[in-house]
């Protein structure tokens, strides 16, 4: 068994060093911060800052689309169709509605997210010790993601409005428009869905993610996770990610349906829109969201890692059994 960079806590050499050769194979000689130090847990923050800001800004003609196929399911037929009716409606610029509350909204979702899992990681690790911190590792990533995704759900006020832009007003009027016409309760009306949302999305993209690099170390890759080069391991990282989201498009598009329908009508409760969509209506658009969500959680974990690579961050490798536990087998 080789030994595995991030097991304990590094030393921290001066910052930057060996920032520029971060695609030589894992070793765990110098870092540019230590392990849970809170440097090295702000730059995990900024990480998922960009992994989730970016990706999501990227993807919104596709959710635009996906949005107004959940809405107005009659005119918006198909994921290919939809496409060609807005650009023929608003020409190339009507795919970008929506883009700057989705990156501000999407990049302080990430910093949290991202930043707090790491915290939560490592606070686990101790208050629970090394057998029971393994035993219960999934368990212990659910609650803290359905935790976190409940405290910070991405601001309810961004995803409505982003909603909103996305299948009638212009962006920049979006929001003055959607206050003047329900107050407040414009912004917030979908909170309890978009938890009903968020919660087992982030639940999986977490859970489903670690045990899915497990898996592919134990399984597929022939070789040891510190016997891969960087970029060996960031290829797992986007092939975990990409399994992961398919299961958290699944999982979260019911209510992802719900909180689309209910941030464009005034005056909707969840449970009417439910009731009217029915058991077939909220699985609209599921295979555009498999798309969507799958390619975007495969490249938010690739580039949340990357930061991580490039900064030359620790990496603690994947879990493995304690020698306390083999012991009793």
């Amino acid at each position: 068994m080789c030994g595995t960079h991030g097991s304990r806590a590094p030393q921290a050499s001066s910052a930057g060093q060996g920032w520029g050769r971060p695609w030589a194979a894992a070793s765990p000689e110098e870092y540019s911060f230590e392990y849970g130090s809170p440097r090295y847990l702000l730059l995990c923050g900024l990480g998922g800052m960009l992994s989730c800001g970016l990706t999501h800004m990227a993807i919104v003609p596709l959710d635009l689309v996906k949005c107004r196929m959940q809405v107005d399911p009659d005119k918006y037929k198909g994921i290919f169709s939809g496409f060609g009716v807005t650009v023929r409606e608003e020409g190339m610029r009507g795919l970008a509605r929506g883009w700057a509350p989705t990156f501000i909204g999407y990049s302080l979702q990430g910093f949290f997210k991202f930043g707090l899992y790491e915290v939560f990681k490592i606070h686990y690790k101790k208050l629970l010790g090394e057998e029971k911190a393994y035993t219960w590792r999934t368990k212990i990533i659910k609650k803290w993601a359905g935790d976190v995704a409940q405290a910070v759900a991405h601001s309810p006020g961004m995803r409505a409005a982003r909603v909103r832009s996305s299948t009638e007003s212009a962006e920049l009027r979006a929001v003055p428009k959607m206050y003047a016409e329900e107050d407040l309760w414009a912004f917030y009306k979908g909170v309890v869905p978009l938890w009903m949302r968020q919660i087992p999305y982030t639940m999986m993209k977490f859970a489903c993610f670690e045990r899915t690099v497990e898996a592919l170390y134990k399984f597929v890759v022939p070789k040891p996770q510190c016997e891969c080069t960087k970029a060996e391991q960031l290829g797992v990282t986007f092939v975990a990610g990409y399994i992961a989201g398919v299961f958290c498009a699944i999982v979260s598009h019911p209510a992802d349906s719900v909180v689309s329908v209910l941030n464009k009508e005034k005056g909707s409760t969840a449970l009417e829109v439910l009731r009217r969509l029915g058991p077939l209506g909220v699985w609209k658009g599921l295979f555009a969201r498999i798309i969507m969500i799958g390619t975007l959680t495969a490249l938010q974990w690739f580039i949340y890692d990357s930061v991580k690579v490039y900064l030359n961050l620790p990496r603690p490798p994947i879990a493995e059994e304690p020698a306390s536990l083999k012991k009793h087998k």
